[in-house]
């Protein structure tokens, strides 16, 4: 039977440190790397069972996210998975679908089955609870959105500031009726996205610029997107440009338009989050860039820091966004002839 001791010779490491890669402990990736080499090569399996009884917490953790369909909870779930692999940290992924009472009951098995940790992307700023979490001692690390009040650690872009340079560039680019579709009422990257949105159009125009006339609330889905554009276009003074604050939505405003038989640029469309097809079609899609890897892989790491015992103050990682413009968003007709 291969022991820890054969692992630790065969890897040039101490047996101290093939515990710390299989207990989720801090160990440099590249000593984990050839801890799990070696572990592999000589058929080394560690007692998950006895392990979890022994530290009365298993080696899992779990990732709470809205909706694995949308691209960037994919890529942040892959930054997660790929910082908790590097531990031998295995992630159980939750689909809580904006859904409170979902995302309730997911917490509760986190908290039932003992996991080391949990990463979530809360589904409400003032619904979600973690409190029963914390009460416990579980490490918690929110993602992207962070519920209003809780105590923990939390990763997350600037969504306020990406809104903000968003409808500062529509606005430089001629545009003067632009409309902002969002997300669910509640939700922090709905509401900071859309100040963001209200600054830009206050700094450019003066107080009262922003009547929310042109500001529709959606479900940061694809018929969300469409329905709100359909909105929209059926004004009496319809938008020049739209500034959508997610990627699925903006499929979705795209779709309205061309039912409308509009295109971009002369309506203006930029999207808060890039999607893999953006620069494919034509006009190509203008995009604010999340860096959805990283927040996950920060995230992660934040995590794995409170596993170990970490004592320090609670932190918030904010990271920035990136505006890639492209056709969409190149002026109405009669700012380009201009």
């Amino acid at each position: 039977m291969v022991t820890i001791q054969d692992v630790a010779r065969a890897a040039g490491v101490s047996p101290a440190t093939v515990s710390r890669v299989f207990n989720g402990g801090n160990v440099t990736p590249a000593r984990a790397q050839s801890v799990q080499r070696a572990a592999a090569a000589l058929g080394f399996a560690p007692n998950r069972v006895a392990r979890s009884l022994r530290k009365q917490r298993s080696s899992v953790i779990a990732l709470i996210i809205p909706d694995i369909e949308n691209p960037f909870f994919t890529s942040l779930a892959r930054g997660v998975e790929d910082a908790a692999q590097r531990t031998s940290l295995s992630v159980v992924l939750c689909n809580s679908d904006e859904d409170t009472e979902k995302e309730r009951r997911y917490l509760e098995v986190a908290l039932g089955e003992q996991m080391a940790g949990v990463i979530v992307a809360a589904a409400s700023r003032d619904e979600t609870d973690l409190g029963p979490l914390t009460a416990r001692g579980v490490p918690v690390v929110a993602v992207d959105r962070r519920p209003r009040d809780a105590e923990v650690d939390a990763v997350r872009v600037d969504d306020h500031h990406g809104g903000e340079v968003a409808t500062r560039h529509l606005l430089q680019a001629g545009y003067r009726r632009i409309a902002c579709v969002t997300g669910p009422e509640g939700a922090s990257t709905s509401e900071e996205r859309l100040a963001g949105y209200r600054a830009a159009l206050t700094a450019a125009k003066g107080a009262g610029a922003s009547d929310d006339s042109y500001v529709r609330h959606a479900d940061f889905r694809v018929e969300g997107g469409r329905a709100a554009m359909r909105e929209l276009l059926s004004l009496p003074e319809p938008p020049d440009a739209v500034f959508v604050a997610n990627n699925l939505m903006t499929i979705g405003v795209l779709d309205a338009l061309r039912e409308a038989g509009r295109t971009p640029p002369d309506v203006g469309v930029l999207s808060f989050g890039d999607v893999p097809w953006a620069s494919l079609v034509r006009p190509s899609l203008s995009a604010v860039e999340l860096p959805s890897y990283e927040l996950g892989r920060t995230a992660a790491e934040l995590l794995l820091q409170r596993m170990d015992g970490g004592a320090a103050p609670l932190q918030t990682v904010v990271l920035r966004t990136t505006l890639q413009v492209r056709e969409s968003t190149g002026g109405p007709a009669a700012a380009r002839g201009a």
